[in-house]
């Protein structure tokens, strides 16, 4: 299978990010890709870098909707399965940071919701989006079994193993990822571990240029179920990111092979739960989330 991700920026003109993301997709499809993967909120600006920016609650919509809608007729037309990633509104007012999955027929398989939702400099994700209620679904595509691990997901090992229970072949990771946010190394090294851990290739399309607050980084990479790297994209420029994956090689790897079998899962759950008065405290307690334009 042979994937592609669409590394971009997005500049204050949302009509203008559409035609360049639909295009791109063309180049995909050129390129002999399968499967096309989008960067978090691909189609606006970074909004979250702000608290109190009303004007987002305009830019959510529903899907299907209109943006999902000509997204998933580009990949009925390029025959390309798509993994999106836009602010959702659903039937009830609420919003979401959400990746709609399409079939390469332009079919929805369904849409992942992010489940960790974190405020700190520059990233107040708490004012706009509301806790995923979708689990962690693993997509049956007429390419492979494909995960979605949206953004700051990818940082939560249970959410990365339960994709590789779930049966995941490929876990894709929508990014808005800036320069300098973690440790030297830690943007790769936490995804190819994961690789490594679950046995299972990922993909990590990362928003790139300079916005208001944040330069996103772009540097997305493909890595392998022993978590080498196949493909990196450039820094701080636009780039569509091309890597062959061999998906027997999830069967073949070191996580299949040695650590699945060894698992004990019938003790996890005591472990994970923690004990009355044990539990780390955040170090401020969350804000009170609230839905604009509601």
């Amino acid at each position: 299978m042979r994937i592609a991700l669409n590394q971009q920026h997005a500049g204050e003109d949302r009509a203008e990010n559409l035609g360049r993301a639909l295009h791109n997709m063309e180049r995909a499809a050129e390129a002999g890709a399968d499967l096309v993967v989008f960067p978090e909120v691909a189609l606006t600006r970074f909004f979250p870098q702000e608290r109190g920016f009303s004007e987002a609650a305009d830019w959510a919509e529903p899907i299907p909707g209109p943006t999902a809608g000509r997204i998933a007729a580009q990949a009925r037309a390029l025959s390309l399965v798509t993994v999106f990633n836009m602010y959702e509104r659903d039937e009830h007012g609420r919003m979401f940071d959400s990746s709609p999955v399409f079939e390469a027929d332009g079919s929805l398989l369904g849409i992942t919701r992010m489940v960790h939702i974190t405020d700190y400099e520059w990233f107040h994700e708490k004012e706009y989006y509301r806790p995923g209620d979708r689990g962690a679904p693993v997509y049956e595509t007429s390419v492979g079994r494909v995960g979605v691990a949206i953004c700051y997901d990818r940082h939560y090992p249970e959410y990365m193993r339960a994709l590789g229970v779930a049966g995941a072949e490929l876990v894709c990771i929508p990014q808005a990822g800036g320069i300098g946010e973690w440790p030297e190394g830690m943007y790769e090294a936490e995804v190819r571990t994961a690789a490594f851990q679950n046995g299972y290739f990922t993909a990590l399309c990362n928003r790139v240029g300079k916005e208001e607050r944040v330069t996103f980084a772009g540097e997305s990479f493909v890595s392998d179920p022993e978590g080498v790297v196949l493909a990196r994209g450039a820094t701080l420029e636009d780039d569509l990111v091309i890597a062959d994956l061999d998906l027997g090689a999830c069967g073949r790897s070191t996580a299949r092979k040695l650590f699945w079998k060894d698992r004990r899962p019938e003790l996890y759950a005591d472990w994970l739960v923690g004990k009355p008065g044990h539990e780390p405290q955040p170090e401020h307690e969350p804000q009170p989330e609230h839905e604009h334009g509601s």
